[in-house]
């Protein structure tokens, strides 16, 4: 009977699974938030291109780039005039807002992670250490030239054990601060 009186009083989270770090992972801000590019056309000087994922997007035809003269105010010669092509104009409508196509950067929604699984965790008193594997799922064709599907990573993140259970570190614990300190490094609430 005391087992169940001492069982009936922990919750879901007051133990730190597998299967708990996949919901706490998976359900985070930071992990849910899509992966962008931001496509700029016109006038770019040459820090912004040839980088490889504006190579990626020539390859496919579509985006072409010609070499220009730098206007003022622009330094790092050579500058580079990059338009969209016909079936860049296509693949980029198909990806935007009706407001984002007229302007000329445009951010460019491309992949969204995958959790595969959380491949381990490392308890210490109330803090945890999980480390866990994903992978990039692109969200269209732009998505899939610069994101490969067959590509995994291997994340560690913090968890810290609170007085309603397992929580996902969301900025560095900062222990045994003095309270003029916490006041100092305190953190606007959204």
């Amino acid at each position: 009977m005391l087992f169940l009186l001492v069982l009936s009083s922990c919750s879901a989270r007051d133990f730190l699974t597998r299967h708990l770090a996949s919901d706490l992972i998976s359900a985070s801000s930071d992990f849910k938030a899509p992966q962008s590019f931001l496509l700029r056309t016109g006038i770019v000087s040459s820090k912004d291109y040839p980088s490889p994922e504006y190579l990626v997007l020539q390859n496919h035809g579509w985006i072409s780039a010609a070499s220009v003269a730098c206007p003022a105010g622009l330094l790092s010669p050579p500058c580079w005039n990059i338009v969209l092509s016909p079936s860049g104009v296509d693949v980029v409508h198909s990806s935007i807002t009706g407001g984002e196509a007229a302007k000329s950067s445009i951010s460019l929604p491309v992949a969204r992670r995958e959790l595969l699984g959380v491949t381990g965790i490392a308890k210490q008193d109330n803090s945890a250490d999980v480390e866990s594997e994903w992978k990039w799922v692109p969200l269209n064709e732009i998505g899939e030239a610069l994101y490969s599907r067959d590509l995994r990573y291997r994340s560690s993140v913090g968890f810290r054990k609170y007085d309603d259970g397992w929580r996902l570190l969301e900025t560095p614990v900062r222990s045994a601060q003095t309270m003029e300190d916490a006041l100092k490094n305190a953190e606007l609430i959204p």
